[in-house]
């Protein structure tokens, strides 16, 4: 298998090139969005104290969800398909090919807008202001977005990292402030704060573009299914929706600032290095070894991160609420929702590694296959989240996002092992830590739940500060632990994620 080439002639990259193009994408997107989001964390951190309950959950469960829906439903298989493969290609094609993402947003912009403001049940105007202009305001800026697809997919492929994650912050920082700013001086505004700050061909290629459109079409109700069974069902209140939803992207805050550089830079290095629909006895063995020792590496790094956040999390859930957001938080049912979450951002690491290789190596066929499983898993999500909610209250939207991400792994996690079965290759090692390390997880979080019940939440911020004084011990104990047993993820890590630094020293 010939290495990634660029316009205009070949380009005898190996593999090995290509797996570190990759990862100084994952680790530079990183570092800047740790840097932007920083900022817009406590710029959200600020706007909540001014804001009502059902304002936020307005804004960012119903109309937040509009947005995401068309942008998703607009780009993503368009992404998928543009992606794999070299870079060796007709480009003039893929752009118009990339293009129709536009019209496609535009339908979908007015389509979605009016089931919105027209369908759904439209919230009381004495409480929530201006809803209207909020609905037109969340499907014009959506298809804005997708006026500049092709110069992502441009920027994407040819790991212009610090290009794409700059301007999307800059862009995401410019919005936080201006919302701050009128929030403060202009509450009586209402959602028009809101809508203001949102609105500043291949024929191969369109093939395998439609089968992702019917996977992402799915994929989105599992993603973002909560929503829509809160939107359309009516099973929380305004209110509770908004807290949720804060407490969702509280949780989540980890999984966008890591798992997910991490997973579109590592698609590009499967897609590019594997064949798609190829058994691995019919490809380049050193390829395929190199992207089974990465997929293990990075199947050990998520999971550790992962079980990181599952173990202190649930003692620093009720004091991070607290430090965020106040009484309106750490109150209620916000403890219980962010405890349950940190348990979800485990699977929904490893679930982002395993979909990442199955989508970037299945074929066509494979993948329509598959679209037929997420069909029958979305309506079971939908259902199971449903019921949950009705018997559980807000906390089962978590509990069924956890047993369909359980399922989605089962799926991958089977597609990776039949995948590698006729190699010597055993890439899901990656899910078995070391005993020793699980005892010191055990450990760690069987002290900071002591340490929460005695010295936190409400004993003042002595106590408090004593609290996370043991957490990061307990940390440190347990980082300690990963760099003297998991020795093959830290040389990974070093040589892959920190290059320059390993140079340094040698």
């Amino acid at each position: 298998m010939r290495g990634p080439e660029v316009p205009g002639g070949p380009d005898p990259r190996a593999g090995s090139e290509v797996l570190g193009q990759a990862a100084r994408l994952a680790s530079s997107g990183l570092l800047l969005q740790v840097l932007f989001r920083l900022i817009t964390f406590g710029l959200n951190a600020f706007t909540l104290r001014f804001l009502s309950k059902e304002i936020l959950g307005i804004v960012n469960v119903r109309l937040t969800l509009l947005y995401s829906t068309v942008t998703f439903l607009a780009r993503e298989a368009f992404r998928r398909a543009c992606l794999s493969g070299s870079t060796n290609r007709n480009w003039s094609q893929t752009i118009n090919l990339l293009w129709l993402t536009v019209p496609l947003g535009l339908f979908w912009s007015l389509f979605l807008g009016r089931v919105w403001s027209q369908i759904l049940e439209v919230p009381d105007p004495n409480v929530v202001p201006n809803y209207g202009v909020g609905v037109a305001a969340f499907g014009l800026s959506a298809v804005i977005e997708l006026l500049g697809e092709p110069f992502w997919v441009l920027a994407q492929t040819h790991m212009l990292v610090r290009l794409k994650v700059i301007a999307e912050s800059l862009s995401v920082i410019l919005r936080c402030v201006f919302i701050a700013v009128l929030v403060v001086c202009l509450p009586h505004w209402g959602l028009y704060i809101f809508s203001l700050a949102q609105t500043f061909v291949n024929w191969k290629e369109a093939k395998l573009t439609w089968s992702f459109f019917k996977q992402s079409f799915l994929k989105q109700i599992l993603t973002e299914g909560e929503r829509y069974v809160m939107t359309f069902w009516n099973v929380l209140d305004f209110g509770d929706q908004g807290v949720y939803d804060v407490v969702n992207n509280l949780g989540s805050l980890v999984a966008r600032l890591v798992f997910q550089p991490i997973e579109e830079s590592f698609y590009i290095f499967f897609a590019k290095v594997l064949e798609r629909g190829k058994s691995v006895k019919l490809q380049k063995q050193e390829d395929i070894a190199m992207a089974a020792a990465v997929l293990e590496s990075l199947l050990k790094l998520v999971l550790l991160i992962g079980l990181t956040i599952t173990v202190f999390g649930y003692s620093y859930s009720q004091l991070a609420l607290d430090i965020y957001g106040g009484s309106l938080l750490s109150t209620g049912s916000g403890p219980v929702l962010l405890r349950s979450y940190c348990l979800y951002v485990l699977l929904l690491a490893v679930n982002g590694v395993t979909e990442c290789f199955t989508f970037a190596s299945m074929s066509k066929e494979e993948v329509d296959r598959h679209n037929f499983l997420m069909l029958v898993l979305s309506f079971t999500f939908l259902l199971s989240s449903y019921f949950l909610t009705k018997w559980q209250g807000s906390v089962g939207f978590i509990f069924a996002n956890c047993f369909n991400m359980g399922i989605r792994i089962t799926q991958s996690t089977h597609y990776i092992y039949r995948y590698y079965r006729e190699s010597p290759h055993r890439p899901l090692a990656g899910l078995l830590p070391s005993p020793f390390l699980l005892v010191v997880y055990v450990l760690s979080g069987v002290i900071t739940g002591i340490s929460e019940v005695f010295l936190c939440c409400e004993r003042g911020w002595l106590t408090r500060l004593l609290h996370i004084i043991v957490g990061a011990l307990c940390l440190g104990a347990t980082l300690v632990t990963v760099f003297f047993t998991e020795t093959k993820l830290v040389s990974f890590v070093r040589t892959q994620f920190l290059p320059k630094y390993t140079q340094k020293k040698t």
